[in-house]
Protein backbone atom coordinates (compact mmCIF):
# COMPACT_ATOMS: atom_id res chain seq x y z
CA UNK A 1 0.00 0.00 0.00
CA UNK A 2 1.17 3.19 -0.84
CA UNK A 3 2.36 6.22 1.64
CA UNK A 4 3.52 9.38 1.51
CA UNK A 5 6.63 11.66 3.01
CA UNK A 6 8.60 14.42 2.73
CA UNK A 7 12.12 13.93 1.39
CA UNK A 8 14.84 16.69 1.07
CA UNK A 9 17.73 15.24 -1.66
CA UNK A 10 19.88 18.67 -1.28
CA UNK A 11 20.19 21.51 1.60
CA UNK A 12 18.60 24.87 0.58
CA UNK A 13 15.15 26.76 0.25
CA UNK A 14 12.14 25.92 1.19
CA UNK A 15 11.41 24.57 -2.21
CA UNK A 16 14.16 21.20 -1.36
CA UNK A 17 10.55 19.37 0.18
CA UNK A 18 9.70 17.28 -2.07
CA UNK A 19 6.78 14.83 -1.67
CA UNK A 20 7.05 11.32 -2.39
CA UNK A 21 5.00 8.49 -2.64
CA UNK A 22 6.49 5.15 -1.10
CA UNK A 23 5.31 1.59 -2.75
CA UNK A 24 5.43 -0.05 0.47
CA UNK A 25 4.51 0.62 4.34
CA UNK A 26 7.58 0.03 6.36
CA UNK A 27 8.35 -2.54 9.10
CA UNK A 28 10.01 -2.08 12.74
CA UNK A 29 13.00 -3.87 13.24
CA UNK A 30 13.56 -5.43 17.14
CA UNK A 31 13.12 -2.94 19.66
CA UNK A 32 11.11 -0.72 17.61
CA UNK A 33 7.61 0.26 16.90
CA UNK A 34 5.83 1.69 13.46
CA UNK A 35 4.05 4.73 14.35
CA UNK A 36 1.34 6.03 12.15
CA UNK A 37 1.68 10.04 12.46
CA UNK A 38 -1.12 11.68 13.63
CA UNK A 39 0.85 14.83 13.73
CA UNK A 40 4.36 16.53 12.96
CA UNK A 41 5.32 19.53 14.74
CA UNK A 42 7.42 22.31 12.46
CA UNK A 43 9.35 24.69 13.70
CA UNK A 44 12.42 26.93 13.26
CA UNK A 45 14.95 23.96 14.22
CA UNK A 46 13.24 22.75 11.10
CA UNK A 47 14.53 25.19 8.68
CA UNK A 48 18.04 24.79 10.02
CA UNK A 49 18.03 21.19 9.41
CA UNK A 50 16.97 21.87 5.89
CA UNK A 51 19.33 24.02 5.67
CA UNK A 52 21.91 22.12 6.60
CA UNK A 53 22.87 24.44 9.36
CA UNK A 54 22.03 22.31 12.37
CA UNK A 55 24.85 21.05 14.36
CA UNK A 56 23.05 17.69 15.62
CA UNK A 57 22.13 16.53 12.33
CA UNK A 58 23.96 16.78 9.15
CA UNK A 59 22.56 14.49 6.64
CA UNK A 60 23.18 11.75 4.94
CA UNK A 61 20.87 12.74 2.12
CA UNK A 62 18.35 12.36 1.32
CA UNK A 63 16.36 12.12 4.46
CA UNK A 64 12.48 12.86 5.67
CA UNK A 65 12.52 15.92 7.94
CA UNK A 66 10.40 16.59 11.29
CA UNK A 67 11.28 17.08 14.62
CA UNK A 68 8.58 15.91 16.39
CA UNK A 69 5.54 13.44 16.32
CA UNK A 70 2.46 12.15 17.78
CA UNK A 71 0.32 9.30 16.93
CA UNK A 72 -0.91 5.77 16.80
CA UNK A 73 1.37 2.67 17.75
CA UNK A 74 0.36 0.11 14.54
CA UNK A 75 2.56 -2.48 14.77
CA UNK A 76 5.28 -3.69 17.71
CA UNK A 77 8.69 -5.01 16.52
CA UNK A 78 10.34 -8.05 18.45
CA UNK A 79 10.58 -7.45 21.80
CA UNK A 80 8.60 -4.58 22.17
CA UNK A 81 6.36 -5.34 25.39
CA UNK A 82 5.36 -1.04 25.67
CA UNK A 83 3.78 0.70 24.24
CA UNK A 84 0.91 -1.36 22.84
CA UNK A 85 -0.78 -1.37 19.50
CA UNK A 86 -3.15 1.10 19.44
CA UNK A 87 -1.80 3.73 21.76
CA UNK A 88 -1.09 7.44 21.05
CA UNK A 89 2.38 8.33 21.69
CA UNK A 90 4.93 11.11 21.20
CA UNK A 91 8.60 11.13 20.36
CA UNK A 92 11.41 13.80 19.77
CA UNK A 93 12.66 12.28 16.64
CA UNK A 94 14.60 14.46 15.09
CA UNK A 95 14.11 13.73 11.30
CA UNK A 96 11.51 11.70 9.82
CA UNK A 97 8.18 13.57 11.08
CA UNK A 98 6.86 14.72 7.97
CA UNK A 99 5.19 11.40 7.08
CA UNK A 100 2.49 9.23 7.11
CA UNK A 101 4.52 6.30 8.77
CA UNK A 102 7.36 6.46 11.24
CA UNK A 103 9.51 4.14 12.41
CA UNK A 104 10.59 4.57 16.41
CA UNK A 105 12.90 2.97 18.84
CA UNK A 106 10.15 2.24 21.66
CA UNK A 107 12.13 3.39 24.46
CA UNK A 108 12.21 6.90 23.78
CA UNK A 109 8.56 7.14 23.60
CA UNK A 110 5.74 8.64 25.56
CA UNK A 111 2.20 7.58 26.12
CA UNK A 112 -0.28 11.06 25.03
CA UNK A 113 -3.27 10.59 27.89
CA UNK A 114 -6.80 10.40 26.86
CA UNK A 115 -8.17 13.59 25.73
CA UNK A 116 -4.98 15.24 24.65
CA UNK A 117 -5.62 16.54 20.75
CA UNK A 118 -3.05 15.10 18.83
CA UNK A 119 -1.97 19.13 17.65
CA UNK A 120 -1.81 20.36 20.78
CA UNK A 121 0.12 16.92 21.70
CA UNK A 122 3.00 17.33 19.45
CA UNK A 123 3.62 21.05 20.88
CA UNK A 124 5.29 19.09 23.95
CA UNK A 125 8.22 16.70 23.08
CA UNK A 126 10.08 20.00 21.98
CA UNK A 127 9.05 23.57 23.04
CA UNK A 128 7.35 23.01 25.49
CA UNK A 129 10.00 20.31 26.68
CA UNK A 130 12.77 22.56 26.39
CA UNK A 131 11.18 25.32 28.16
CA UNK A 132 10.16 23.20 30.98
CA UNK A 133 14.10 21.78 31.69
CA UNK A 134 15.80 25.34 31.18
CA UNK A 135 13.31 26.48 34.12
CA UNK A 136 13.65 23.76 36.35
CA UNK A 137 17.25 22.13 35.82
CA UNK A 138 19.51 24.86 36.68
CA UNK A 139 17.46 27.49 39.17
CA UNK A 140 14.85 26.57 42.00
CA UNK A 141 12.72 29.73 40.53
CA UNK A 142 10.43 30.83 43.96
CA UNK A 143 6.81 32.76 42.92
CA UNK A 144 7.88 36.21 41.97
CA UNK A 145 10.58 35.94 40.32
CA UNK A 146 11.59 37.81 37.05
CA UNK A 147 12.43 35.65 33.69
CA UNK A 148 13.68 37.46 30.54
CA UNK A 149 12.52 35.53 27.20
CA UNK A 150 14.67 36.90 24.01
CA UNK A 151 12.28 36.46 21.08
CA UNK A 152 9.07 35.33 23.32
CA UNK A 153 6.91 34.92 20.39
CA UNK A 154 8.16 31.83 18.93
CA UNK A 155 7.14 28.09 19.74
CA UNK A 156 9.68 27.81 22.58
CA UNK A 157 8.95 31.27 24.05
CA UNK A 158 5.90 31.49 24.52
CA UNK A 159 6.29 27.84 25.99
CA UNK A 160 8.19 29.65 28.38
CA UNK A 161 5.69 32.24 28.99
CA UNK A 162 3.04 29.57 29.31
CA UNK A 163 5.02 27.85 32.09
CA UNK A 164 6.01 31.03 33.89
CA UNK A 165 2.30 32.03 34.31
CA UNK A 166 1.40 28.60 35.60
CA UNK A 167 4.96 28.86 38.18
CA UNK A 168 3.74 32.26 39.28
CA UNK A 169 6.86 33.58 37.82
CA UNK A 170 6.75 37.13 36.23
CA UNK A 171 7.81 37.42 32.72
CA UNK A 172 9.10 40.18 30.32
CA UNK A 173 9.47 39.10 26.71
CA UNK A 174 11.24 40.45 23.55
CA UNK A 175 9.35 40.79 20.32
CA UNK A 176 8.25 42.66 16.76
CA UNK A 177 5.58 45.21 17.35
CA UNK A 178 3.49 42.76 15.39
CA UNK A 179 3.42 40.09 18.36
CA UNK A 180 3.25 42.25 21.48
CA UNK A 181 -0.06 40.94 21.56
CA UNK A 182 0.95 37.41 21.71
CA UNK A 183 3.40 37.78 24.71
CA UNK A 184 1.01 40.35 26.70
CA UNK A 185 -1.63 37.53 26.39
CA UNK A 186 0.44 35.46 29.39
CA UNK A 187 0.26 38.21 31.15
CA UNK A 188 4.03 39.09 30.59
CA UNK A 189 5.28 42.46 29.93
CA UNK A 190 6.53 43.54 26.45
CA UNK A 191 9.62 44.76 24.55
CA UNK A 192 9.73 45.68 20.52
CA UNK A 193 13.30 45.36 20.07
CA UNK A 194 12.56 46.86 17.29
CA UNK A 195 11.83 50.49 18.86
CA UNK A 196 14.41 50.50 21.13
CA UNK A 197 16.96 48.90 23.27
CA UNK A 198 15.84 46.06 25.14
CA UNK A 199 18.73 45.78 28.18
CA UNK A 200 17.55 49.57 28.38
CA UNK A 201 13.98 48.26 28.47
CA UNK A 202 14.72 45.46 31.30
CA UNK A 203 16.22 48.22 33.46
CA UNK A 204 13.31 50.09 33.78
CA UNK A 205 11.08 47.33 34.42
CA UNK A 206 13.09 45.91 37.20
CA UNK A 207 13.48 49.18 39.14
CA UNK A 208 12.75 47.41 42.26
CA UNK A 209 15.90 45.29 41.93
CA UNK A 210 17.39 45.90 38.64
CA UNK A 211 18.22 42.87 36.36
CA UNK A 212 16.12 39.80 36.21
CA UNK A 213 16.85 36.24 37.59
CA UNK A 214 16.81 34.36 34.91
CA UNK A 215 17.39 35.21 30.73
CA UNK A 216 16.76 32.84 27.79
CA UNK A 217 18.22 33.77 24.50
CA UNK A 218 18.09 30.98 21.14
CA UNK A 219 19.83 34.44 18.93
CA UNK A 220 23.17 33.09 20.09
CA UNK A 221 26.94 34.82 18.85
CA UNK A 222 27.49 38.27 20.02
CA UNK A 223 23.99 38.79 21.28
CA UNK A 224 24.25 36.60 24.57
CA UNK A 225 26.27 39.61 25.65
CA UNK A 226 23.08 41.79 25.65
CA UNK A 227 21.10 39.34 27.11
CA UNK A 228 24.16 38.75 30.07
CA UNK A 229 24.07 42.21 30.59
CA UNK A 230 19.86 42.07 31.56
CA UNK A 231 20.89 39.60 34.61
CA UNK A 232 20.56 40.91 38.37
CA UNK A 233 22.95 39.99 40.50
CA UNK A 234 23.53 35.72 40.97
CA UNK A 235 21.56 36.10 37.28
CA UNK A 236 21.55 33.08 34.92
CA UNK A 237 21.75 33.85 31.13
CA UNK A 238 20.38 30.25 29.42
CA UNK A 239 21.73 29.98 25.90
CA UNK A 240 19.79 27.14 23.63
CA UNK A 241 20.50 28.00 20.07
CA UNK A 242 22.80 30.20 17.41
CA UNK A 243 19.35 31.65 15.03
CA UNK A 244 22.15 34.11 13.37
CA UNK A 245 24.35 31.22 12.30
CA UNK A 246 21.15 29.26 11.42
CA UNK A 247 20.14 31.76 9.25
CA UNK A 248 23.67 33.29 7.75
CA UNK A 249 23.74 36.39 9.49
CA UNK A 250 27.02 35.02 11.85
CA UNK A 251 29.75 32.90 10.58
CA UNK A 252 29.99 29.46 12.58
CA UNK A 253 32.88 30.45 14.33
CA UNK A 254 30.98 33.95 15.55
CA UNK A 255 28.42 31.09 17.35
CA UNK A 256 31.46 29.19 18.68
CA UNK A 257 32.19 32.53 20.38
CA UNK A 258 28.99 32.97 21.87
CA UNK A 259 29.08 29.67 23.19
CA UNK A 260 32.84 30.05 24.59
CA UNK A 261 31.49 33.57 26.36
CA UNK A 262 28.75 31.30 28.42
CA UNK A 263 31.56 28.99 30.01
CA UNK A 264 33.97 32.20 30.40
CA UNK A 265 31.36 34.06 32.09
CA UNK A 266 30.62 30.75 34.43
CA UNK A 267 34.19 30.42 35.11
CA UNK A 268 34.39 33.88 36.32
CA UNK A 269 31.39 34.52 37.81
CA UNK A 270 33.13 35.30 41.20
CA UNK A 271 34.12 38.67 39.15
CA UNK A 272 30.57 39.34 38.22
CA UNK A 273 28.22 39.35 40.57
CA UNK A 274 27.79 35.94 40.63
CA UNK A 275 26.15 36.13 37.44
CA UNK A 276 26.55 33.05 35.12
CA UNK A 277 25.37 31.21 32.14
CA UNK A 278 24.85 27.47 30.54
CA UNK A 279 23.83 26.30 27.17
CA UNK A 280 20.86 23.98 26.89
CA UNK A 281 20.70 21.40 24.33
CA UNK A 282 17.64 18.83 23.84
CA UNK A 283 19.51 16.31 22.19
CA UNK A 284 22.14 16.30 24.18
CA UNK A 285 19.85 16.36 27.16
CA UNK A 286 18.35 13.36 26.03
CA UNK A 287 21.07 11.03 25.14
CA UNK A 288 22.34 11.56 29.09
CA UNK A 289 19.44 11.35 30.62
CA UNK A 290 16.74 9.32 28.99
CA UNK A 291 14.21 8.19 31.79
CA UNK A 292 14.79 12.38 33.12
CA UNK A 293 13.64 13.10 29.47
CA UNK A 294 10.46 10.90 29.21
CA UNK A 295 9.21 12.25 32.90
CA UNK A 296 9.43 15.64 32.20
CA UNK A 297 7.27 14.97 29.26
CA UNK A 298 4.73 12.87 30.88
CA UNK A 299 4.36 15.57 33.67
CA UNK A 300 3.86 18.21 30.32
CA UNK A 301 0.96 15.70 28.98
CA UNK A 302 -0.79 15.39 32.49
CA UNK A 303 -0.73 20.16 32.83
CA UNK A 304 -1.75 19.53 28.67
CA UNK A 305 -4.91 17.25 29.79
CA UNK A 306 -5.82 19.52 32.84
CA UNK A 307 -5.76 22.52 30.75
CA UNK A 308 -3.08 24.12 32.39
CA UNK A 309 -0.90 24.59 28.96
CA UNK A 310 -2.15 26.29 26.62
CA UNK A 311 0.15 25.67 23.43
CA UNK A 312 -0.74 27.71 20.49
CA UNK A 313 -1.55 26.01 17.51
CA UNK A 314 -1.99 28.40 14.38
CA UNK A 315 -2.40 26.52 11.32
CA UNK A 316 -3.33 22.69 10.42
CA UNK A 317 -2.40 21.74 7.26
CA UNK A 318 -1.68 18.56 5.09
CA UNK A 319 1.55 17.27 4.34
CA UNK A 320 1.28 19.00 1.07
CA UNK A 321 1.98 22.45 2.78
CA UNK A 322 5.46 21.71 3.98
CA UNK A 323 7.08 24.72 1.64
CA UNK A 324 4.78 27.13 2.16
CA UNK A 325 5.23 26.22 5.97
CA UNK A 326 9.02 26.67 6.03
CA UNK A 327 8.66 29.95 4.11
CA UNK A 328 6.56 31.46 6.56
CA UNK A 329 8.86 30.07 9.21
CA UNK A 330 11.93 31.78 7.43
CA UNK A 331 9.22 35.20 7.28
CA UNK A 332 9.37 35.27 11.04
CA UNK A 333 6.34 36.04 13.56
CA UNK A 334 4.30 33.69 13.60
CA UNK A 335 3.37 34.31 16.76
CA UNK A 336 2.76 30.15 17.17
CA UNK A 337 3.24 27.13 15.71
CA UNK A 338 2.08 25.10 12.61
CA UNK A 339 1.33 21.14 12.21
CA UNK A 340 1.20 19.37 9.30
CA UNK A 341 -1.32 16.50 10.17
CA UNK A 342 -0.37 13.57 7.09
CA UNK A 343 -3.76 12.13 6.68
CA UNK A 344 -5.17 15.03 6.26
CA UNK A 345 -6.63 14.87 2.66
Amino acid sequence: MPWQRLRISRFGGPEVLQMAEEPTIPEPGPGEVRIKVLAAGTGFTDTMIRRGRYPDFKGPLPFTPGYEIAGVVEKMGAGVTAPVEGQIVADLCVVGGYAQYAIRPAHFLVPVPDGVEPAEAVCIPLAYLTAFQMLTLYRNLLPGATILVIGASGTVGTALLDLARHLKLKAIGTCSAANLPVIERYGAASIDYRASDFVTSVVRLTVAGPGVDIAFDAIGGAHFGRSFACLAPEGLLVGYGSQTMAVGRESLVAAGLGIARLKLWSAFSFLLGGRRAVFYSITTRRSTHADEFKADMATLFQLLRAGVLHPVVIDRLPLAAASEVHARIDAGGLGGKIVLLPWLA
